[in-house]
């Protein structure tokens, strides 16, 4: 698909992620946000809880009473650890118990988009979904394992974190651009090349979200946020193809 040049623009791209914030106060996504956001705030205060339950007792059992102003040192440590793990396991657990709200929440923005009330989503056969699930799943995994094994290898692991960045762009554009997608019956063999077609903005909006979902207590609203986003994205792509 060709993708104009004002589409693939990775400012117009970023611009979209900001509108998607914007929207979220809107009364008619009202009802389709407050359960992600519920389901967002009970994962992340569900891993702060148990982070500083363990980290305590570890900290307790480990550094002796002489040894107690360690303590100020590991806290911080801490919680520079469980905001770059929760990055991973919080946006992989939050999405998948989400999904089919976020997927009634890309149909409703969509209406919106449309001028219309009436919430549509493509009806695909469960195998179908499942397979083109199982792809994505697949080509993230076959390019995140690499990656990982480049931080333990001695001047390659200078370039590791960089790459990382990159895939967490790739991954978070190809994860939030599927639901608007997967409503409109394009699954995940379309979506990575219409991603690939307008890799710039693909890799600005991903950038911009997984920079977002690395923020303390705002990442609660960032995924409902890039759904909405990618929602009003897609659709822009799809009204130029339109026109054209």
């Amino acid at each position: 698909m060709n993708v104009s040049k004002k589409l693939n623009n990775p400012l117009v791209a970023t611009g979209y992620f900001f509108t998607g914030l914007g929207w979220l106060m809107r009364p008619e996504l009202r009802p389709f946000v407050l359960m992600p956001l519920l389901i967002n705030f009970l994962l992340y205060a569900l891993a702060l809880v148990l982070g500083y339950h363990y980290i305590n007792a570890l900290i307790a059992q480990f550094i002796p009473d002489w040894l107690n102003w360690l303590s100020w040192v590991l806290w911080p440590l801490f919680f520079i650890c469980f905001f770059i793990a929760g990055f991973f396991t919080f946006t992989v657990m939050a999405n998948l118990l989400a999904a089919p709200f976020y997927g009634k929440l890309a149909a409703k923005t969509a209406a919106l988009l449309n001028g219309n009330d009436a919430v549509t989503m493509a009806e695909q056969p469960i195998s179908k979904v499942m397979a083109a699930e199982f792809k994505r799943v697949l080509y993230l995994a076959t390019r995140a394992v690499p990656l990982l094994v480049l931080f333990v290898i001695p001047g390659l692991n200078v370039a590791a974190p960089f790459l990382w960045a990159l895939f967490g762009a790739w991954g978070m554009a190809l994860e939030y651009l599927a639901f608007p997608l997967e409503n409109a019956g394009v699954l995940f063999p379309e979506q990575k090349q219409l991603a690939k077609d307008m890799r710039l903005g693909s890799l600005s909006f991903g950038g911009v979200t997984m920079l977002g979902l690395t923020l303390p207590v705002l990442n609660i609203i960032v995924a409902p946020a890039a759904v909405i986003a990618a929602t009003i994205y897609v659709h822009a792509v799809q009204e130029n193809q339109s026109a054209n």
